[in-house]
């Protein structure tokens, strides 16, 4: 679709909350890649689907400045709390600022250092995970927590359709170990009895699983 239909549906989608509006403004001027940004109409999105599922625990993989993160915790049901896990220790100081500006400290716990390692730790049952790091480790992502996650609890897996990378059109070479990743990672959930999935074709593609 064009950049037209785009803004029709951002001028259609309930507007970002202020604290919000000032993380993806300072996302935008601070950092070196804000497009890793979940931006205003997914983040409505995470939302309204965190508000649907009240969870009790929610698990990210991939916080980058924060966005998603606080997307998600507005629907927390009463007494729940948020893991979220970051890589890169430069974007703490900045995810912590808006925690508190949320007034989520003590809610919405932040984990420094690899998702691989970090998530075994962890011993929560996940009501709802959000897994948006690094794309070629989707599978080992998903393998980590889907056990963790309740029966009938919901896993989202950003940037599926990989700028388009993913259509069997395009063509893809095989130094292109990222895309080779995400397309094997789609088919894969596509196959998985585990599971029910819906792929939304949402910016640059959100994948819904549900655990059966």
């Amino acid at each position: 679709m064009s950049e037209e239909f785009f803004h029709y549906a951002d001028l259609h989608t309930s507007p970002e909350p202020p604290l919000l509006a000032r993380l993806n403004r300072e996302t935008h001027v601070q950092t070196l890649m804000p497009r890793m940004l979940s931006g205003h109409a997914q983040g409505r999105l995470l939302s309204m689907l965190s508000h649907m599922v009240r969870p009790r625990r929610v698990l990210e993989l991939g916080t980058f400045t924060g966005y998603a993160a606080l997307c998600l915790a507005e629907g927390l049901a009463d007494g729940g709390e948020l893991h979220t896990i970051e890589f890169n220790p430069e974007l703490e100081s900045r995810i912590r600022r808006y925690v508190a500006g949320a007034g989520l400290t003590g809610r919405l716990h932040l984990h420094i250092g690899r998702a691989a390692d970090i998530v075994p730790t962890l011993t929560e049952t996940w009501d709802l995970v959000f897994i948006d790091a690094d794309k070629i480790n989707n599978d080992t992502y998903y393998e980590l927590v889907l056990p963790q996650v309740r029966a009938g609890g919901f896993v989202l897996i950003d940037n599926v359709l990989w700028g388009g990378k993913v259509v069997d059109s395009y063509p893809v070479k095989p130094s292109d170990k990222d895309t080779h990743a995400v397309r094997a990672f789609n088919d894969k959930v596509q196959a998985d009895l585990r599971v029910e999935n819906v792929f939304l074709p949402l910016r640059d593609g959100l994948l819904l699983v549900r655990k059966l």
